[in-house]
């Protein structure tokens, strides 16, 4: 076998696409998209292993990508995929080696490399081999109607639920700053502005939210915990929910606040939550309903790895 390594050139993905066929998982159709021609805005590096002997010459077999992102810059997204045929022959520890000669090219001049996988997948392996380990799971939790008491409030003074605007400061402010706390492992410094424009701004699907206040707004209430849902209209389907609280309160109100919110928003019917290692009080409310069975991983996990 002899390839050639080159810059990716449009109608690859047309040509990759046939050899490779389908994607193994959403994973990988996801990481698919971004293949694409090299540019400094955003910075992106992109490789491509052609044949060059006998019949199939020309033909990409191979390629690989690394990037470097506007959040959590402090290292570099990567990808590589090979076709099935040419794996085990070195091609993808290659293309991870001039990935990491591109990288000391990033604006950032970071040269980390991670990704995003599935365990026991081909990349989760290829991954693996090439010394990446992990640094963060996430799992999709399916949280059933009713596996929470719901909560007893005194209106006279004590916690509270209210609607809230996504497009309101103070709601931008609770969200950037439990993002920024439950990614001390990869920073990210959001700011409100991205905070608005990756998470809640009409183009994310934002819906609605609510938040739990510590009690009422008039008695300077503030938020406790909040949840974002980006189902824009009730179905038979659960909604897709992100649920988020205040990091300066102590874990053990951290985890209270979650607990009522989430047992409001499951009162009837069933959400779906994004649930990280990360973060620990959403953890620790969810992981007692895995255990009894109130709520269940509804997709394989996704690890992310690191070099």
């Amino acid at each position: 076998m002899a390839l050639h390594y080159r810059e990716w050139r449009d109608g690859d993905d047309l040509e990759l696409i046939q050899l490779w066929g389908g994607p193994e998982n959403a994973q990988v159709e996801q990481a698919r998209a971004l293949f694409r021609p090299s540019s400094n805005n955003p910075w992106l590096r992109c490789i491509v292993a052609e044949d060059i002997v006998g019949t199939d010459a020309g033909v990409p077999v191979a390629a690989a990508y690394v990037f470097e992102p506007k959040l959590h810059n402090q290292r570099l997204w990567a990808y590589v995929e090979v076709a099935a045929d040419h794996r085990r022959a070195g091609v993808g520890s290659t293309l991870v080696g001039m990935l990491r000669n591109e990288a000391t090219g990033s604006p950032s001049g970071t040269t980390k490399l991670r990704a995003k996988v599935i365990p026991g997948s081909t990349g989760g392996y290829f991954a693996a081999a090439s010394g990446f380990r992990q640094i963060q799971r996430s799992r999709i939790v399916k949280v059933e109607p009713g596996a929470l008491a719901l909560p007893v409030f005194d209106d006279a003074g004590g916690p509270q639920l209210d609607e809230a605007a996504t497009g309101s400061v103070e709601l931008t402010t609770a969200v950037a700053a439990w993002y920024n706390a439950v990614h001390g492992w990869d920073p990210a410094d959001m700011t409100l502005g991205q905070a608005q424009q990756y998470l809640l701004a009409d183009t994310t699907g934002a819906g609605g939210a609510v938040v739990l206040r510590d009690k009422p707004r008039a008695d300077g209430g503030t938020i406790a915990a909040f949840a974002i849902s980006y189902t824009q209209a009730r179905t038979d389907d659960p909604a897709d929910v992100l649920v988020g609280y205040n990091p300066e309160l102590a874990a053990a109100e951290q985890e209270a606040a979650v607990a009522s919110l989430l047992a409001m928003l499951v009162h009837q019917f069933p959400v779906l939550l994004e649930v990280d290692d990360s973060m620990p009080a959403l953890v620790n409310v969810v992981e007692p309903l895995l255990a009894m069975g109130s709520a269940t991983v509804s997709a394989p996990e996704t690890q992310v790895v690191s070099d």
